[in-house]
């Protein structure tokens, strides 16, 4: 009886149990997805907030304290009206596609070789190589100037500076590319040469296809830091204007609704870019390449 009597209170009792177990967990869960949206809109709202400000000021008349936006035209029309501000443009895309130009040339050379040919000196070749990511950006601009003005004797030009920030952007293309090339099946080079294509050959009609959205991506990175760099071109172009150097010496007067302006254009240009690239990979389009036996030891 005592046997038989236990037997039939355990269920009742783990019935009673369970409930309080499951509304436990739900309610940890809940409150542990609250918090992790309530940080993320933090976030969000932290980064995102300024950038907003900005474009509401450059389209509104009060563009101190654009709320509620009072909408206009006039910043742009004055931007464009600028002829300094023209040369600038001008002379910071000539610095941003010339530094990524020579950025992506040399990483790619870089990239290659390491990564097929240098063997366990690679880590090596790896580390110096990246050393340029600890590197301040003034101590680059005027190591630069030095090392142009005192030891080749050359005067502080767009030539010199397109240099200098390739320099800078080197270690960051690096990666990119290297991420890339990681993936890339070798054997389709050496198989290329077996059949007698050339080594141009085989980087133009085999490598570079499955390659080229990752030396797209450091051609874009390269441009973008280029674009922006102040504290590198400064000290090398004088007084040739870029947009940043612009943009710096008209904030000793105030800021103006022309620089809202400004800014609102280059995060337009960075934004429709990154768009560009993320409908290209959800597309399709851009792919990257992959070792066969690595996707079936992962399978």
């Amino acid at each position: 009886m005592t046997d038989t009597s236990a037997r039939q209170d355990l269920p009742a009792m783990t019935a009673t149990d369970a409930p309080q177990g499951g509304r436990t967990l739900p309610i940890r869960a809940l409150a542990t997805a609250a918090l992790l949206l309530a940080v993320m809109a933090v976030v969000y709202v932290f980064l995102y907030l300024p950038i907003v400000h900005i474009g509401l000021s450059s389209i509104a008349k009060n563009h101190t304290f654009p709320y509620p936006p009072r909408l206009t035209g006039k910043a742009f029309a004055d931007l464009f009206g600028n002829q300094l501000y023209q040369r600038a443009l001008g002379n910071s895309i000539l610095l941003g596609f010339g530094s990524a130009l020579v950025t992506v040339t040399m990483t790619t050379m870089a990239t290659i070789g390491v990564i097929r040919f240098a063997g366990r000196r690679a880590r090596y070749f790896v580390v110096l190589f990246v050393a340029p990511l600890f590197v301040a950006e003034v101590l680059v601009g005027i190591s630069s100037l030095v090392f142009s003005g005192l030891f080749l004797g050359l005067p502080g030009n767009l030539g010199s500076a397109i240099l200098a920030n390739s320099v800078h952007c080197f270690s960051y293309a690096l990666l990119i590319i290297a991420t890339q090339l990681f993936r890339y099946d070798w054997r389709l080079d050496e198989a290329a040469t077996v059949f007698g294509a050339t080594p141009v050959q085989t980087f133009r009609e085999v490598t570079l296809p499955l390659i080229w959205p990752g030396l797209m991506g450091a051609f874009l990175i390269s441009f973008i830091l280029s674009f922006n760099n102040l504290e590198i071109s400064f000290y090398l172009l004088g007084a040739t204007p870029t947009l940043p150097s612009v943009a710096w010496g008209a904030l000793r007067y105030g800021v103006k609704p022309e620089l809202f302006a400004l800014a609102t254009l280059v995060n337009l240009v960075v934004i429709a870019i990154l768009i560009a690239m993320y409908l290209a990979m959800a597309r399709g389009i851009a792919k990257f390449g992959h070792r066969p036996e690595r996707q079936r030891a992962v399978g």
